[in-house]
C-alpha cells in the first residue's frame, strides 16, 4: 500500500524544500493544501498578497470548518493514492489531520523545525512570496492562535531540525526516509 507522508511546520521551515528534494528523488504525487487558497484567491478576482491570503484562508475555515482543507483535498489524495506514494505539504490544524487518518490509515507525519530568527531570515530573502519580520510574526499568530497549528507538530512521528546548511537538511531528510522506509541504504544508491 503506498504511502501519505504529511510534512508540517511553521512558515519558512522547509517544507517546499524537503517536498522539492523528495519529487526530485522518489515518485511521489505532490498535494500542497494551500493550492486552495491561490484557487479561491483567483477565482474571486483576488491579488495574492499575504493579506488576502490570509483573509481567504480564515474565510474557508469559517464557512467549511478548521479541516476544510482536508475535506477539499481528499479527492486529490484519494486519487493519487491508487498510483504512487503522496507528499502531503502545508497541512496546518488538527482537524485536517483527524480528517486525512478518518479517511486514511497509512499516514506518516514530519515536523520541520527551525529556529524562529532563521526562519524570519530566510523569509525575508525568498523568492517565492517574501515576508518581512513582521509579516512572519503575525502569520506565527495567527496560525498557533486561530488554527491551531501546534498539534499536528507537536504529535509529529518525525522531526528534522532545519537550522543548518542544506547539504544538513538533505542528510537528515534521508535519515528520516530510509527510518519510515525500512531502506537500509537503499535510499543513497538511486
Amino acid at each position: 500500500m503506498n504511502k501519505i507522508i504529511v510534512i508540517l511546520g511553521m512558515c519558512g521551515s522547509g517544507k517546499s524544500v524537503f517536498c522539492d528534494y523528495l519529487e526530485k528523488k522518489h515518485d511521489f504525487k505532490r498535494i500542497y493544501f494551500g493550492e486552495v487558497t491561490f484557487d479561491k484567491l483567483k477565482e474571486s478576482g483576488l491579488e495574492v498578497n499575504p493579506d488576502n491570503e490570509r483573509m481567504m484562508r480564515e474565510k474557508l475555515r469559517q464557512d467549511g470548518g478548521m479541516g476544510v482543507y482536508a475535506t477539499l483535498n481528499i479527492p486529490k489524495i484519494k486519487d493519487a493514492i491508487n498510483t504512487s506514494d503522496v507528499l502531503v505539504e502545508s497541512l496546518y490544524s488538527w482537524d485536517e489531520l483527524k480528517i486525512l487518518q478518518e479517511n486514511f490509515s497509512n499516514i506518516t507525519t514530519i515536523a520541520i523545525v527551525v529556529d524562529k530568527n532563521i526562519r524570519y531570515e530566510r523569509l525575508e530573502v525568498r523568492e517565492y512570496r517574501p515576508l518581512t519580520k513582521e509579516e512572519a510574526a503575525k502569520r506565527d499568530l495567527t496560525e498557533t492562535e486561530n488554527i491551531k497549528k501546534c498539534e499536528p507538530i507537536a504529535n509529529a512521528d518525525y522531526y528534522i531540525m532545519n537550522n543548518g546548511t542544506i547539504d544538513e537538511f538533505y542528510e537528515r531528510c534521508d535519515e528520516v526516509l530510509n527510518e519510515i522506509y525500512k531502506w537500509n541504504g537503499w535510499w543513497f544508491s538511486k
